[in-house]
């Protein structure tokens, strides 16, 4: 499938280099090569791949290739300055993609400077607005894929359940065994496993990452550091509290979700949740990277411990609150106190099995599925 992106980042070639980054099997080398044929003689190179690290090395890449892709790069060694003086030094009519599976943040530590030389894009696995667009299949039908099968491209089109159970065993393990490895050392390998399972369990529930530490008898720092490195390597994310103080919702739980919808254990509710953040999140990164706005993706806690599962915030104002329910529309009586607090926000109770949308005061009642197709991503 040709993916949303594609066009967008064909558009911004034209004018910048590119970074794209997103979770490993996302789809990105796919995008790549489909970006590739739009343009003459265009040359991908991995820096993992023997032959094509040499080539990197000596420049010695095809001087009428219009596109250059560059893979995994960032493990070259200063690589950022070398960028530099490969993009400045290029041919005229000369452009480059750089792909990456890592967190998109690495391009902007400290180091050689490559401001006003690129634009930046995430990938992310298939949400219900996307398949809607470049398949004619109802929004129904596309949660009820991504609930089934996670959004990562080759579970999503297996065409049996089998082939993407199958698909997500070695994909979890290379996980641990592969990335994780580069990024701890062999003996924590065991301990960050259990890490990632108890989290799979924990998907939705403010994260104490002290009580994680005394369960898997490690200090609070390195339970902080592997979540840390679980965020770096695109396995989970997280979403911090909503407070007008940033400093202490910096310092309040997180709540944790994965990228693959398809690890979280539990049950159906816990699952349509982590599909609903996920989703929120493509359509926030997406907002970011094409029109650069400043929005960002939190959940809303209160002293006495009422919880909204999302609320959407730019320059620091909420504009949407989302409570996800799996059947029940029963309307919680703090997000219609939520919905009367901040009036310019909009208020969603989504439903994922809902007879009739109806509004409820300030609060909309909406099929999940018919609102998340409305997203912007």
């Amino acid at each position: 499938m040709e993916r949303t992106l594609t066009s967008l980042i064909n558009a911004d070639l034209a004018r910048k280099m590119v970074f794209l980054s997103g979770p490993r099997q996302t789809g990105k080398s796919t995008l790549a090569r489909d970006l590739a044929r739009k343009w003459p003689n265009a040359q991908i190179l991995n820096w993992d791949v023997a032959g094509d690290r040499q080539v990197i090395l000596k420049q010695s890449w095809s001087p009428v290739a219009r596109l250059l892709v560059f893979d995994e790069l960032h493990k070259m060694p200063d690589w950022k300055a070398w960028l530099k003086g490969v993009f400045d030094g290029r041919m005229d009519g000369q452009t480059l993609l750089v792909t990456r599976s890592a967190r998109l943040d690495t391009f902007r530590q400290s180091g050689e400077s490559l401001a006003g030389r690129y634009f930046s894009w995430r990938l992310h696995p298939v949400t219900v607005k996307e398949w809607v667009s470049v398949e004619a299949v109802s929004p129904e039908a596309a949660l009820t894929r991504v609930l089934e099968r996670g959004g990562f491209p080759e579970p999503f089109l297996a065409e049996q359940p089998l082939d993407a159970a199958r698909w997500r065993q070695q994909y979890f393990e290379g996980l641990i065994r592969d990335d994780i490895l580069e990024f701890s050392r062999i003996g924590e390998v065991r301990a960050m496993r259990h890490f990632v399972d108890m989290l799979r369990s924990r998907v939705g529930s403010p994260l104490s990452l002290a009580s994680l530490a005394r369960d898997l008898q490690i200090s609070p720092t390195t339970a902080a550091r592997y979540l840390d490195i679980l965020e770096s390597l695109h396995i989970v994310f997280t979403i911090r509290p909503f407070h007008r103080n940033i400093a202490r919702a910096l310092l309040k739980e997180p709540k944790v979700y994965f990228y693959d919808t398809g690890l979280v254990q539990g049950d159906d509710g816990a699952r349509y949740e982590n599909a609903c953040a996920t989703m929120l999140l493509r359509h926030v990164e997406f907002l970011q990277d094409s029109a650069g706005r400043a929005i960002s993706l939190h959940y809303v806690r209160d002293k006495d411990g009422r919880e909204i599962d999302f609320a959407v915030c730019e320059n620091g104002d909420p504009i949407l609150f989302t409570e996800c329910k799996f059947s029940d529309a029963t309307l919680p009586p703090y997000l219609a106190a939520i919905a009367e607090r901040f009036p310019l926000a909009k208020t969603t109770l989504l439903v994922r099995h809902l007879r009739q949308p109806e509004q409820r005061g300030r609060v909309a009642v909406e099929s999940a599925a018919q609102w998340l197709a409305n997203l912007a991503a």
